[in-house]
């Protein structure tokens, strides 16, 4: 079924109220056969509390965003600003303290330390700002409770469930209270119950404390949820009107 899109660009929000925008972002990568353009001229704006998801097919540089959303890459031209600050006008030295202190990120592949127990990789963002584990553990104990797994705080991640590791790693992702969390196939690796669990807990927080997500996901109900739907299509990004999304179905 066909679903009417309207350029993102277009959408009637005020942009002088995003938390993060892009404006007019491209992305190439140089190959053996020339530059491989992934992201074209690429504009949107996000809200603070909404949950926004991104779709599209693999390859069409949906990661390629969120890394630059990120700033854990830089892009080839164009602009993101978080709270109206240009991003790459900054050092390195200075993204790596703004990932820190305001971007939380989720992987498809929780990359948590093996070594650490779940409590202590919840805690790790605080511990990277030199915050005593003693003193983080109060919040890290928090989080983890908030998702349901409190009981699960002193085990390593080879004692924990897929579910149980994805949560540590939203627990670590909100450990330092970004603005912004970033997700990428959030729950790509986990069976329909638990997906459905962590979809719920990224809507409360989202509405119970103002976070902001950015979610990359081929999981149409896990897209669903979402305030807002954009496709990533020939590297630039379209809205699906949500009265024609409900019935939409692929």
């Amino acid at each position: 079924m066909n679903v009417e899109k309207e350029a993102i660009e277009h959408r009637p929000s005020p942009i002088d109220h995003a938390l993060i925008e892009a404006d007019a972002l491209t992305k190439r990568f140089p190959t053996g056969g020339g530059e491989l353009e992934v992201l074209r001229d690429l504009s949107m704006a996000v809200e603070r509390g909404e949950v926004v998801a991104v779709v599209g097919e693999s390859g069409t540089g949906k990661s390629t965003l969120l890394h630059l959303l990120g700033a854990l890459d830089r892009p080839t031209s164009g602009t993101v600003r978080f709270r109206g600050e240009d991003l790459f006008e900054k050092d390195d030295e200075a993204l790596a303290s703004f990932r820190n202190r305001e971007i939380g990120f989720v992987f498809q592949f929780h990359h948590l330390l093996p070594e650490f127990t779940a409590l202590e990789n919840a805690a790790m963002p605080a511990l990277i700002q030199q915050q005593r584990l003693r003193d983080a553990r109060p919040r890290a104990r928090e989080l983890l409770e908030a998702l349901g797994i409190a009981e699960r705080s002193g085990h390593r991640p080879s004692e924990l469930s897929g579910g149980e590791k994805q949560r540590v790693a939203l627990a670590r992702a909100l450990m330092n209270s970004p603005a912004l969390v970033l997700a990428d196939e959030p729950t790509g690796n986990l069976d329909t119950k638990t997906a459905g669990a962590l979809h719920d807990e990224m809507v409360r927080l989202s509405r119970e404390r103002a976070q902001t997500f950015v979610l990359v996901t081929h999981n149409l109900t896990l897209a669903e949820r979402a305030d807002r739907v954009l496709h990533l299509e020939e590297g630039r990004l379209v809205e699906e009107e949500r009265a024609e999304a409900e019935g939409a179905g692929a």
